[in-house]
Protein backbone atom coordinates (compact mmCIF):
# COMPACT_ATOMS: atom_id res chain seq x y z
CA UNK A 1 0.00 0.00 0.00
CA UNK A 2 1.18 3.43 -0.42
CA UNK A 3 -0.06 7.01 -0.26
CA UNK A 4 -2.00 7.03 -3.71
CA UNK A 5 -4.38 3.87 -1.52
CA UNK A 6 -5.05 6.33 0.82
CA UNK A 7 -8.86 7.90 1.26
CA UNK A 8 -9.66 10.99 0.66
CA UNK A 9 -9.59 13.83 3.54
CA UNK A 10 -7.76 17.57 3.92
CA UNK A 11 -4.89 16.44 6.11
CA UNK A 12 -2.05 13.97 5.35
CA UNK A 13 -1.03 12.61 9.22
CA UNK A 14 2.80 10.58 9.75
CA UNK A 15 1.23 8.33 12.06
CA UNK A 16 3.48 7.54 15.34
CA UNK A 17 1.12 5.88 17.88
CA UNK A 18 -2.02 4.27 17.93
CA UNK A 19 -3.85 1.87 20.66
CA UNK A 20 -4.91 -1.76 20.98
CA UNK A 21 -8.44 -1.49 22.18
CA UNK A 22 -11.11 -4.05 22.57
CA UNK A 23 -13.44 -2.76 19.43
CA UNK A 24 -9.75 -3.56 17.10
CA UNK A 25 -9.26 -6.76 19.04
CA UNK A 26 -12.83 -7.30 17.44
CA UNK A 27 -11.90 -6.45 14.66
CA UNK A 28 -8.34 -7.78 14.09
CA UNK A 29 -9.59 -11.35 15.42
CA UNK A 30 -12.79 -11.76 13.39
CA UNK A 31 -14.97 -12.39 16.56
CA UNK A 32 -17.18 -9.39 15.96
CA UNK A 33 -19.10 -7.48 13.04
CA UNK A 34 -16.89 -4.22 13.61
CA UNK A 35 -14.86 -3.80 9.79
CA UNK A 36 -18.25 -2.54 8.12
CA UNK A 37 -16.19 -2.46 4.34
CA UNK A 38 -13.38 -4.21 2.89
CA UNK A 39 -10.01 -3.60 2.72
CA UNK A 40 -9.70 -1.86 6.01
CA UNK A 41 -7.07 -0.64 8.08
CA UNK A 42 -7.70 -0.84 11.17
CA UNK A 43 -6.61 1.47 14.61
CA UNK A 44 -9.85 3.03 16.06
CA UNK A 45 -7.56 5.88 16.59
CA UNK A 46 -3.98 7.51 16.37
CA UNK A 47 -1.62 10.28 17.20
CA UNK A 48 0.68 11.83 14.30
CA UNK A 49 2.12 14.94 13.09
CA UNK A 50 0.35 16.42 10.46
CA UNK A 51 2.44 16.47 6.99
CA UNK A 52 0.46 18.05 4.35
CA UNK A 53 -2.96 20.11 5.27
CA UNK A 54 -5.41 21.54 3.58
CA UNK A 55 -7.58 22.69 6.74
CA UNK A 56 -7.54 25.90 7.99
CA UNK A 57 -6.99 25.12 11.14
CA UNK A 58 -4.49 22.58 11.18
CA UNK A 59 -0.61 23.25 9.26
CA UNK A 60 2.26 21.14 8.76
CA UNK A 61 4.15 20.21 11.70
CA UNK A 62 0.97 20.11 14.28
CA UNK A 63 0.64 17.39 16.24
CA UNK A 64 -2.73 16.12 16.54
CA UNK A 65 -4.94 13.58 17.82
CA UNK A 66 -7.61 11.53 16.34
CA UNK A 67 -10.06 9.28 18.11
CA UNK A 68 -13.29 7.86 17.17
CA UNK A 69 -15.17 8.98 14.00
CA UNK A 70 -15.54 5.52 12.45
CA UNK A 71 -11.44 4.94 12.57
CA UNK A 72 -10.78 1.05 11.88
CA UNK A 73 -14.31 0.36 11.19
CA UNK A 74 -16.02 2.53 8.29
CA UNK A 75 -12.66 4.57 7.26
CA UNK A 76 -8.99 3.27 6.81
CA UNK A 77 -7.51 3.57 10.53
CA UNK A 78 -4.35 4.37 12.74
CA UNK A 79 -2.96 0.85 12.00
CA UNK A 80 -0.37 2.92 9.00
CA UNK A 81 2.64 5.05 8.64
CA UNK A 82 0.03 7.15 7.25
CA UNK A 83 -3.31 8.58 7.59
CA UNK A 84 -5.32 10.77 5.12
CA UNK A 85 -8.68 12.43 7.34
CA UNK A 86 -10.61 14.90 7.40
CA UNK A 87 -9.30 17.68 9.33
CA UNK A 88 -12.54 18.38 11.61
CA UNK A 89 -12.04 14.92 12.97
CA UNK A 90 -8.54 16.02 14.65
CA UNK A 91 -8.15 17.86 17.85
CA UNK A 92 -4.75 19.25 18.87
CA UNK A 93 -2.50 17.53 21.06
CA UNK A 94 -2.95 19.14 24.24
CA UNK A 95 0.15 20.94 25.78
CA UNK A 96 1.90 19.65 27.97
CA UNK A 97 1.19 16.02 26.52
CA UNK A 98 3.46 13.59 24.46
CA UNK A 99 2.12 11.50 21.46
CA UNK A 100 2.93 8.78 23.02
CA UNK A 101 0.96 9.75 26.42
CA UNK A 102 -1.92 10.86 24.32
CA UNK A 103 -2.40 6.84 23.06
CA UNK A 104 -1.82 5.71 26.78
CA UNK A 105 -5.35 7.50 26.67
CA UNK A 106 -6.34 7.05 23.79
CA UNK A 107 -10.36 6.32 22.84
CA UNK A 108 -10.37 4.18 26.28
CA UNK A 109 -9.23 7.19 27.97
CA UNK A 110 -11.26 9.83 26.25
CA UNK A 111 -14.85 7.54 26.92
CA UNK A 112 -13.75 7.38 30.75
CA UNK A 113 -13.50 11.12 30.65
CA UNK A 114 -16.48 11.32 28.83
CA UNK A 115 -18.21 9.35 31.70
CA UNK A 116 -16.96 11.13 33.94
CA UNK A 117 -17.88 14.46 32.95
CA UNK A 118 -21.23 13.01 32.65
CA UNK A 119 -21.89 11.94 36.00
CA UNK A 120 -20.52 15.20 37.26
CA UNK A 121 -23.22 17.02 34.57
CA UNK A 122 -26.23 14.81 36.02
CA UNK A 123 -25.18 15.86 39.91
CA UNK A 124 -22.57 13.25 41.39
CA UNK A 125 -20.51 14.37 43.85
CA UNK A 126 -17.24 13.07 45.77
CA UNK A 127 -19.89 12.97 48.74
CA UNK A 128 -22.68 11.92 47.11
CA UNK A 129 -20.92 7.93 48.20
CA UNK A 130 -19.48 4.97 46.59
CA UNK A 131 -18.58 4.77 43.19
CA UNK A 132 -18.27 1.28 41.16
CA UNK A 133 -16.30 1.23 38.12
CA UNK A 134 -16.92 -2.50 36.31
CA UNK A 135 -14.42 -3.88 33.94
CA UNK A 136 -11.91 -2.28 36.06
CA UNK A 137 -8.82 -3.57 34.79
CA UNK A 138 -9.46 -2.88 31.25
CA UNK A 139 -8.64 0.27 29.23
CA UNK A 140 -11.38 2.40 30.42
CA UNK A 141 -12.35 1.02 33.71
CA UNK A 142 -8.20 1.41 34.34
CA UNK A 143 -8.63 5.64 33.72
CA UNK A 144 -11.76 5.83 34.91
CA UNK A 145 -10.75 4.84 38.28
CA UNK A 146 -7.27 6.93 38.15
CA UNK A 147 -9.89 10.18 37.34
CA UNK A 148 -12.58 9.49 39.44
CA UNK A 149 -9.97 8.93 42.38
CA UNK A 150 -8.03 11.77 41.68
CA UNK A 151 -11.21 13.91 42.33
CA UNK A 152 -11.51 12.77 45.49
CA UNK A 153 -14.27 9.55 44.90
CA UNK A 154 -14.23 6.47 47.00
CA UNK A 155 -13.67 4.33 44.26
CA UNK A 156 -14.33 0.07 44.58
CA UNK A 157 -13.39 -1.54 41.12
CA UNK A 158 -14.81 -5.04 40.10
CA UNK A 159 -12.77 -6.99 37.83
CA UNK A 160 -12.35 -10.97 36.71
CA UNK A 161 -8.50 -10.86 37.71
CA UNK A 162 -8.74 -10.23 41.14
CA UNK A 163 -4.84 -10.87 40.87
CA UNK A 164 -5.01 -7.02 39.97
CA UNK A 165 -5.65 -5.95 43.29
CA UNK A 166 -2.50 -3.98 43.74
CA UNK A 167 -2.79 -2.56 40.20
CA UNK A 168 -5.92 -1.12 40.69
CA UNK A 169 -5.09 0.36 44.31
CA UNK A 170 -1.87 2.14 42.78
CA UNK A 171 -4.74 3.50 40.71
CA UNK A 172 -6.92 4.90 44.00
CA UNK A 173 -9.20 2.10 44.35
CA UNK A 174 -10.29 1.55 47.94
CA UNK A 175 -11.27 -1.90 47.13
CA UNK A 176 -11.20 -4.57 44.91
CA UNK A 177 -14.27 -6.91 43.64
CA UNK A 178 -14.41 -9.75 42.11
CA UNK A 179 -16.58 -10.12 39.29
CA UNK A 180 -18.67 -12.99 39.52
CA UNK A 181 -20.33 -12.03 42.76
CA UNK A 182 -22.20 -10.07 40.27
CA UNK A 183 -22.63 -11.87 37.12
CA UNK A 184 -25.50 -14.42 38.46
CA UNK A 185 -29.15 -12.78 38.35
CA UNK A 186 -30.20 -11.50 41.12
CA UNK A 187 -33.22 -9.22 42.91
CA UNK A 188 -34.93 -6.68 40.76
CA UNK A 189 -34.06 -4.39 43.81
CA UNK A 190 -30.72 -4.81 46.11
CA UNK A 191 -29.45 -3.94 49.00
CA UNK A 192 -28.38 0.24 47.61
CA UNK A 193 -24.63 0.65 48.06
CA UNK A 194 -23.48 2.69 44.81
CA UNK A 195 -23.73 6.76 44.23
CA UNK A 196 -23.05 6.11 41.29
CA UNK A 197 -21.03 4.09 38.69
CA UNK A 198 -18.85 3.73 35.36
CA UNK A 199 -19.85 0.04 33.49
CA UNK A 200 -18.10 -1.61 30.64
CA UNK A 201 -19.41 -4.57 30.39
CA UNK A 202 -23.19 -4.82 30.09
CA UNK A 203 -25.14 -7.87 30.74
CA UNK A 204 -25.87 -9.65 34.03
CA UNK A 205 -23.46 -7.37 35.90
CA UNK A 206 -24.98 -4.32 34.98
CA UNK A 207 -28.27 -5.52 35.92
CA UNK A 208 -27.08 -6.61 38.92
CA UNK A 209 -25.36 -3.19 39.64
CA UNK A 210 -28.91 -0.96 38.60
CA UNK A 211 -30.73 -2.96 41.44
CA UNK A 212 -27.43 -2.17 43.99
CA UNK A 213 -27.61 1.53 43.35
CA UNK A 214 -29.07 3.85 45.96
CA UNK A 215 -31.50 6.56 45.48
CA UNK A 216 -30.90 8.95 43.08
CA UNK A 217 -27.64 7.25 41.83
CA UNK A 218 -26.16 7.68 38.45
CA UNK A 219 -25.01 5.13 36.24
CA UNK A 220 -23.01 5.79 32.91
CA UNK A 221 -22.61 2.82 30.63
CA UNK A 222 -20.32 2.75 28.04
CA UNK A 223 -19.25 -0.60 27.00
CA UNK A 224 -20.40 -4.30 26.34
CA UNK A 225 -17.12 -6.65 27.37
CA UNK A 226 -19.56 -8.87 28.77
CA UNK A 227 -22.77 -8.54 26.94
CA UNK A 228 -25.20 -6.43 24.58
CA UNK A 229 -28.20 -7.94 26.77
CA UNK A 230 -29.48 -6.22 29.74
CA UNK A 231 -31.68 -8.24 31.52
CA UNK A 232 -33.12 -5.68 33.99
CA UNK A 233 -36.59 -4.88 35.18
CA UNK A 234 -38.01 -0.55 36.01
CA UNK A 235 -37.71 -1.12 39.57
CA UNK A 236 -34.47 1.10 40.10
CA UNK A 237 -35.45 3.38 38.06
CA UNK A 238 -38.73 4.19 39.59
CA UNK A 239 -38.32 2.88 42.59
CA UNK A 240 -35.19 4.86 43.72
CA UNK A 241 -34.95 7.23 40.83
CA UNK A 242 -31.83 6.03 39.51
CA UNK A 243 -30.43 7.41 36.46
CA UNK A 244 -28.67 5.10 33.71
CA UNK A 245 -27.22 7.83 31.04
CA UNK A 246 -25.02 6.14 28.24
CA UNK A 247 -21.77 7.28 27.30
CA UNK A 248 -20.99 7.19 23.55
CA UNK A 249 -17.12 8.26 22.27
CA UNK A 250 -17.41 8.03 18.47
CA UNK A 251 -18.98 11.10 17.04
CA UNK A 252 -18.68 13.20 20.12
CA UNK A 253 -19.32 16.83 19.57
CA UNK A 254 -15.72 19.02 18.61
CA UNK A 255 -16.41 21.11 21.78
CA UNK A 256 -16.86 18.28 24.15
CA UNK A 257 -13.71 16.39 22.60
CA UNK A 258 -11.81 19.65 23.65
CA UNK A 259 -13.00 19.88 26.99
CA UNK A 260 -12.19 16.40 27.72
CA UNK A 261 -8.86 16.20 26.56
CA UNK A 262 -8.08 19.70 28.53
CA UNK A 263 -9.27 17.81 31.48
CA UNK A 264 -7.06 14.52 30.73
CA UNK A 265 -3.69 15.93 30.14
CA UNK A 266 -4.45 18.14 33.86
CA UNK A 267 -5.46 15.28 35.69
CA UNK A 268 -3.96 12.53 34.41
CA UNK A 269 0.32 12.78 34.89
CA UNK A 270 3.11 10.88 33.24
CA UNK A 271 3.95 8.13 36.12
CA UNK A 272 0.09 7.22 36.34
CA UNK A 273 0.05 7.38 32.24
CA UNK A 274 3.33 4.59 32.71
CA UNK A 275 1.54 2.63 35.30
CA UNK A 276 -1.71 1.68 33.02
CA UNK A 277 0.28 1.24 30.03
CA UNK A 278 2.55 -1.44 27.51
CA UNK A 279 4.35 -0.57 24.25
CA UNK A 280 3.72 -3.16 21.07
CA UNK A 281 5.19 -2.78 17.80
CA UNK A 282 2.99 -2.99 14.73
CA UNK A 283 4.12 -6.08 13.62
CA UNK A 284 3.05 -7.09 17.21
CA UNK A 285 -0.61 -6.35 16.44
CA UNK A 286 -2.26 -9.66 15.48
CA UNK A 287 -1.35 -11.88 18.60
CA UNK A 288 -2.01 -8.85 20.93
CA UNK A 289 -5.78 -8.18 19.81
CA UNK A 290 -6.19 -12.00 20.52
CA UNK A 291 -4.85 -11.43 23.53
CA UNK A 292 -7.29 -8.88 24.61
CA UNK A 293 -10.19 -11.08 23.13
CA UNK A 294 -8.74 -13.60 25.96
CA UNK A 295 -8.70 -11.18 28.84
CA UNK A 296 -5.25 -11.38 29.46
CA UNK A 297 -4.27 -7.11 28.66
CA UNK A 298 -4.23 -5.30 31.67
CA UNK A 299 -4.80 -1.22 31.51
CA UNK A 300 -3.99 0.66 27.88
CA UNK A 301 -1.90 -1.00 24.80
CA UNK A 302 0.32 1.68 22.85
CA UNK A 303 0.83 0.88 19.13
CA UNK A 304 4.20 2.26 17.98
CA UNK A 305 3.86 2.11 14.25
CA UNK A 306 7.56 2.33 13.38
CA UNK A 307 8.31 -0.63 15.30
Amino acid sequence: MDEADLPEGDVLVDVKYSTLNYKDGLAITGMGPVVRSFPMVPGVDFAGVVAESHHEDFKAGDEVILTGWGLGEERWGGYAERARVQGDWLVPLPQGMTLSQSMTIGTAGFTAMLCVMRLEQLGLRPDSGPVLVTGASGGVGSVAVKLLAGRGYQVSAMTGRVEEEAYLKALGASEVINRADYNEPGKPLQKGIWAGAVDTVGGQILANLLASTRQDGIVTACGLAASMDLPTTVAPFILRNVTLAGVESVYAARKLRLEAWKHLARELDAEALERISQTVGLSEVIPAAHDIMAGKVRGRMIVDIAR
